[in-house]
């Protein structure tokens, strides 16, 4: 029995499914070119080499995921926010916020603080927010409560130090600034709050790796991802008779003098 209320089992695996569609070329093979595609740091890499033991599969296959994950930020916010357009009251606007959350019954959303709309941005986490957007998105959330005396504003952190639903006081030209609607929200409150089940976010959470499995094997049924780079450096390190290490110089240095 699907145990989520809150979002069909078809529904949800489809938006995982397309989340992993949006990883897109990021799911491709590595051959050499592609890992040296942006140039990378070779000194880096051999003083991770050495400093930690890694082996050469080790040390560039953890350049590889690094590569892979530079960009899958994008991918992941885009599973944490769209997932709200299959839940009941949140509507995903194509632009100005990530989610507004609305009901006719009025939402507590805190301590009997009651208003009919919810707008939302949602980050992965607060901390990596420098002060000019935590400035601009805290003057954009004041605005809009300004405008609607019937709405509050949250910033939604998916990566919080704690679950919390708490005034979000940012400085702004040197000066705290809060307000009670606008809030500093963890990802569980936000589902605990548009659900009305306090651990939907756990339940997600429990049912989301058995989802990824089901449309990987869908998706890529027969087709698996073999990276070359390894063999490549090694068959570069054969034909021209030299050293691993100077092979990777090579990729990141070869126009340089003495190279």
């Amino acid at each position: 029995m699907w145990p989520l209320s809150f979002i069909s089992e078809d529904d949800f695996f489809n938006h995982v499914k397309t989340t992993i569609h949006q990883y897109g070329d990021k799911l491709e093979s590595f051959d050499l070119a592609k890992f040296n595609k942006n140039m990378i740091d070779p000194i880096k890499l051999i003083f991770d080499k050495l400093v930690y033991f890694y082996s050469w599969d080790e040390i560039i296959n953890n350049e590889i995921l690094r590569q892979r994950d530079k960009s899958n930020n994008n991918d992941i916010g885009y599973f944490h926010q769209r997932i709200f357009q299959y839940i009941n009251g949140c509507e995903v606007p194509a632009s100005g916020w990530d989610i507004i959350f609305s009901t006719k019954n009025g939402i507590n959303i805190y301590k009997d603080e009651i208003v009919s709309r919810v707008f939302v941005e949602i980050k992965n986490k607060h901390n990596t927010m420098n002060s000019a957007s935590s400035r601009n998105t805290y003057t954009k959330m004041q605005s809009q409560i300004l405008d609607d005396d019937d709405c509050a504003c949250f910033l939604v952190e998916v990566i919080a130090k704690q679950s919390q639903n708490i005034k979000w006081i940012c400085s702004i030209d040197g000066h705290s600034k809060k307000h009670s609607r606008i809030r500093r929200v963890s990802i569980d409150k936000f589902y605990s709050l548009v659900t009305g089940q306090v651990d939907a976010f756990y339940q997600m959470c429990m049912v989301l790796p058995d989802t990824i499995r089901k449309a990987v094997a869908e998706i890529y049924v027969n087709t698996f991802i073999k990276d070359s780079v390894v063999n490549e450096l090694e068959a570069m390190a054969q034909s021209k008779g030299i050293s691993k290490e100077l092979c990777l110089y090579l990729l990141g240095f070869r126009g340089y003098d003495g190279f």
